[in-house]
């Protein structure tokens, strides 16, 4: 739990070790709690424990507490060796500094601006150096602070909005706000949480997944409609910049008269209210991604040539990684950059086609690195959970992208709010379909071969 590890798998886990070194024993798992009771068989005397661990993926920990755990069961190692070695693990410190994560934090979130949103590359670099100073707020400020961690994740979505929408209205549409503000809160979004509580929903685990769930979407709420507050509270702060906003509006409403200046015959002078519609907005062919781009611009106001992702997709996943505390020194890391590369690739052969269903999308990505890594864990042996982790929280942004952004660049308060709202749901949707592909992986796997036991450490 203190890693990250898979919690609808922690209870069958915990039961093949109970079974194993013939321990009489009950578990049942709740969100960041674990309730373990033990007896002895004779005297049915029970002793209860609490173990609570709210904690974060640590990518390379998880493979070591896997390989302790996996030793033990297979007698290569005894219980207090194994006891040993998982308190060796929990006492060490983070495998990287503060700075390091930050700068991983800044060239992930400058390609994924990229990638999954259509920025520039003025749009990168702010997209960048806001996460990198949301990576920084996070790991320090909100790790010390319980009050401020309470509304880290709120006061970074109403912030980043802020900063977007002003650099947004800034005369030569330099910055756009779309890429810069989702940018901003993709690191923050719930995605890895919704995936387990879907995991758990499809486990029977009603309890754990309907309480994931929940607090998911009422996050994810919060955090669409922090964007609109902060959108709103810059164009309160200056109100010249509404027009702005509004370049792309359908409907014009002008009060006036129409009055004849060209000396012609007598007239009938029309005077009232005119309501004049746009048949088509302006610069409606040059939309990319919710931004205006107009081929005579220069290449740093365009988006990235196509070519640019066999770069920048590899680059992308080893900072994910190593964001996710993987060791560079680790074999395992080549393998998370290939499965994640390959989930990307699918993703997108599977955008051209269908452009704005983000679960269909999410699905067929799943479904590739679901399979890589079920073939990983049997053939090689691998840990197939931490080869595959990199690649399910990539799918989620670049779904997010294919099906329309975290957050659109509307004009009104009520239709920004409707966006606020319905980012809860595309993150469900997009959950949804990992799972979907998640298990379908599975059962093509299994078609071939035999299954696994409870202790297999996979999705």
């Amino acid at each position: 739990m203190t890693y990250g590890a898979p919690s609808h798998r922690i209870e069958s886990q915990l039961h093949a070790a109970s079974r194993i070194l013939e321990v009489g024993s009950e578990f049942v798992h709740l969100p960041n709690l674990t309730i373990v009771s033990f007896n002895d068989g004779g005297t049915r005397a029970f002793e209860t424990h609490f173990v609570r661990a709210p904690g974060r993926i640590a990518l390379t920990a998880l493979h070591k507490v896997h390989l302790v755990y996996r030793k033990v069961l297979h007698d290569k190692s005894g219980a207090e060796a194994g006891t040993s070695a998982l308190r060796k693990i929990l006492r060490a410190p983070p495998r990287y500094n503060l700075f390091f994560r930050c700068a991983l934090s800044f060239v992930s979130a400058t390609i994924l601006c990229s990638l999954a949103f259509g920025g520039s590359f003025v749009d990168m670099l702010v997209g960048g150096a806001a996460s990198s100073i949301l990576q920084f707020l996070g790991l320090n400020a909100a790790a010390k602070s319980a009050t401020y961690a309470n509304v880290y994740e709120i006061s970074i979505s109403i912030l980043m909005a802020f900063i977007a929408r002003g650099l947004s209205t800034i005369s030569n549409n330099v910055f756009c706000f779309a890429p810069i503000a989702s940018t901003g809160v993709a690191s923050v979004l719930p995605g890895f949480t919704i995936l387990i509580s879907a995991l758990e929903l499809t486990s029977n685990n009603i309890l754990c997944g309907s309480v994931r769930m929940v607090y998911a979407v009422i996050y994810t709420l919060f955090l669409g409609f922090g964007l609109t507050i902060g959108s709103e509270l810059y164009l309160i702060f200056n109100p010249h910049a509404r027009h702005i906003v509004d370049y792309t509006g359908a409907t014009e409403v002008i009060h006036g008269h129409f009055m004849s200046r060209n000396g012609s015959s007598a007239y009938v002078p029309l005077g009232g209210t005119f309501s004049f519609t746009r048949a088509e907005p302006i610069g409606q062919g040059h939309i990319i991604k919710q931004c205006y781009r107009d081929p005579s611009w220069p290449w740093w106001k365009q988006p990235l040539p196509w070519w640019t992702i066999f770069i920048f997709v590899p680059v992308y996943s080893v900072c994910s990684s190593l964001g996710n505390l993987q060791s560079w020194r680790s074999k395992q890391l080549l393998v998370m950059v290939m499965f994640s590369s390959a989930a990307y690739a699918a993703n997108k052969a599977t955008g051209l086609y269908i452009s704005d269903r983000g679960d269909v999308i999410s699905a067929v990505g799943a479904f590739v690195i679901g399979v890589l890594g079920n073939v990983y864990s049997r053939v090689i042996r691998g840990t197939a959970f931490t080869s595959m982790v990199t690649g399910v929280l990539f799918i989620v942004p670049s779904a997010l992208g294919q099906g329309g952004g975290i957050i659109q660049n509307y004009r009104t308060a009520a239709e920004q709010y409707s966006s606020g709202f319905s980012l809860g749901i595309r993150m469900i949707q997009v959950a949804v379909g990992i799972t979907i592909g998640l298990y379908a992986s599975q059962l093509a796997v299994y078609s071939f071969g035999t299954r696994k036991n409870a202790a297999y450490f996979a999705f």
